[in-house]
């Protein structure tokens, strides 16, 4: 399957799930870049269909995979990576995308996942230790203070600390 039909495949069945995608992102976090096909930076949701017609093994490597995957594990970021061998064609690549889906919707991740029946009625959204990817530009992770760090941003100095510095400056 080319590269660009499976892509317009992935868009259309993402975005009948609610998610508003974008295509064709840089995508720079935690030491993980490449071009993603597809992603959603306010859901952290997204895909990439691996192929050799796009280059794709050059930056979507084992490593990558492999961070991306870890990175699902804990609630950060959750992306669909279907090499070309294991959904060479639209009914192999709709059972892999159904079964994501699925995945998310389950796991509480997407504009339409089910309310558990303990839950508030307006639960609040979670809290995600990184800041959202803009979907125009690459955004590095290690520019956000995370909730936990030993030295979190310090906020800037009020107008009048800031008169004192200056004030200094000019003695």
């Amino acid at each position: 399957m080319e590269e660009r039909v499976a892509c317009a495949q992935l868009k259309q069945r993402f975005e009948a799930a609610g998610f508003h995608i974008k295509e064709n992102q840089p995508f720079d976090e935690d030491g993980v870049r490449f071009e993603i096909d597809g992603f959603d930076a306010a859901r952290r949701v997204g895909y990439e269909y691996v192929t050799a017609e796009a280059g794709d093994g050059w930056d979507v490597d084992g490593n990558v995979i492999a961070a991306l995957a870890e990175r699902r594990k804990r609630g950060e970021l959750h992306v669909l990576v279907v090499d070309e061998a294991d959904a060479p064609d639209k009914a192999a690549l709709d059972e892999a995308i159904d079964a994501f889906l699925t995945a998310l919707r389950d796991s509480g991740v997407g504009p339409e996942a089910p309310a558990s029946p303990e839950a508030p009625a307006s639960p609040e959204a979670p809290v995600s230790p990184e800041a959202p990817v803009s979907p125009e530009a690459p955004v590095s992770s290690e520019a956000a203070a995370k909730p936990g760090d030993a030295n979190p941003a310090k906020p800037p100095p009020t107008p009048k600390a800031a008169k004192k510095k200056s004030a200094r400056k000019s003695k």
